[in-house]
């Protein structure tokens, strides 16, 4: 035997030794180190589906339904008090809304709900083309018309004027007919929305409660709570990277959503608030978030994701208001608010995403 093969020989023994010390050892005692068992996302996508998203949608019907209401109050009795009462039921509904934007997939998307209800801006020189007109202002007329003449901002529009404005006798006769109008169709979309949903409608929601079974959407329980993830991720980059960050880079107020109200700051608080209401699985009632899948798998993380997002929230809330004035005179609050909201972006794509796709999910 050469010198060379003596060594090698002799290192193989000590190293055989070495792995046979390290098996005993891993092997032993009260600290025996287990491998994480599959996680079963039944009830996870059984609780998003109905307790977070067909919950969300039936809240946002109901409080569209309640501002068609006051909407043709106001035609019949144009006061501003039943102004007021229109205005307020405006800012109700877009909390649902505005939350729900943690999930834009399945039919808000595929039926183009999206665009019907919260294109912006507010086409105003069509708008004012279509009230200078004889047209006849009737829903059918709305349904018919492009993204930016409907949905919730030109309801806004009309309700606040610029500047959040607007008294009841600045009302015209047109503009009350196309409010009302442009109301009930917005009403019809939300109604829509919940019904693609619903067990009792087009059943979306079976599609994801079966993933992995008899869904012909989802092929796996993975894929829908890829789904979760993505849904999160995507409002927070709309958020930071769109929503807040085109005005201030452009300096631009006519780019901010829902500047005629002097909603917007709650509006992206909301959008955030979504995506806690997905993590956490809690909204009207509490069911199983994603918080349990990844607090089992890494417990710091989960931890502190939901200080992010808190974190995010509360940077929002502290730009002063009205947004449309912050993004020249308060940028630094500004640039904090996007900052936070970014870090919730990167925490989800580089450390909740990963996970789902890395994980035994069943």
């Amino acid at each position: 035997m050469t010198k060379n093969a003596t060594n090698i020989f002799t290192r193989l023994a000590a190293l055989a030794v070495c792995l046979t010390l390290l098996t005993l050892t891993i092997g032993c005692g009260e600290d025996d180190v287990e491998p994480i068992e599959g996680f079963d996302a039944t009830v996870l996508t059984s609780d998003y589906a109905h307790k977070i998203v067909l919950a969300t949608y039936g809240e946002l019907d109901a409080k569209a339904d309640v501002l068609l209401t006051a909407v043709l109050n106001l035609k019949n009795d144009p006061t501003d008090a039943n102004l007021t009462a229109a205005q307020d039921a405006w800012t109700a509904t877009r909390i649902p809304w505005e939350q729900s934007e943690a999930f834009l997939f399945g039919p808000v998307d595929t039926l183009g709900i999206d665009p019907k209800l919260d294109s912006w801006p507010v086409n105003r020189v069509d708008l004012d083309a279509v009230l200078a007109s004889s047209q006849p202002l009737t829903k059918e007329t709305v349904d018919s018309l492009e993204e930016t003449l409907k949905g919730f901002h030109t309801i806004e529009y009309l309700l606040f004027g610029v500047g959040s404005q607007k008294k009841a006798s600045d009302l015209t006769d047109r503009e009350i007919e196309y409010l009302t109008a442009v109301t009930e169709s917005l009403k019809g979309d939300t109604a829509a929305l919940y019904d693609a949903w619903s067990p009792d409608g087009g059943n979306f929601l079976g599609e994801f409660v079966n993933a992995g079974g008899s869904s012909q959407v989802y092929v796996s329980k993975r894929a829908a709570v890829q789904e979760i993830a993505n849904g999160m991720i995507t409002i927070a980059d709309e958020v930071a990277n769109g929503k807040i960050s085109d005005p201030y880079n452009e300096e631009d107020p006519t780019l901010v959503e829902s500047q005629f109200s002097f909603n917007s700051i709650a509006d992206f608080q909301n959008n955030i608030r979504g995506i806690q209401n997905a993590y956490l699985g809690k909204y009207q009632e509490t069911g199983m978030g994603l918080t349990e899948f990844v607090a089992e798998q890494d417990a710091e993380l989960d931890t502190r994701l939901k200080g992010e997002i808190e974190a995010a929230i509360a940077a929002i809330g502290a730009i002063p208001p009205p947004f449309r004035d912050a993004i020249s005179n308060a940028r630094a609050d500004v640039q904090a608010a996007i900052d936070a909201v970014r870090v919730v972006q990167t925490t989800l794509e580089s450390g909740i995403l990963p996970l789902i796709e890395a994980a035994d999910i069943k």
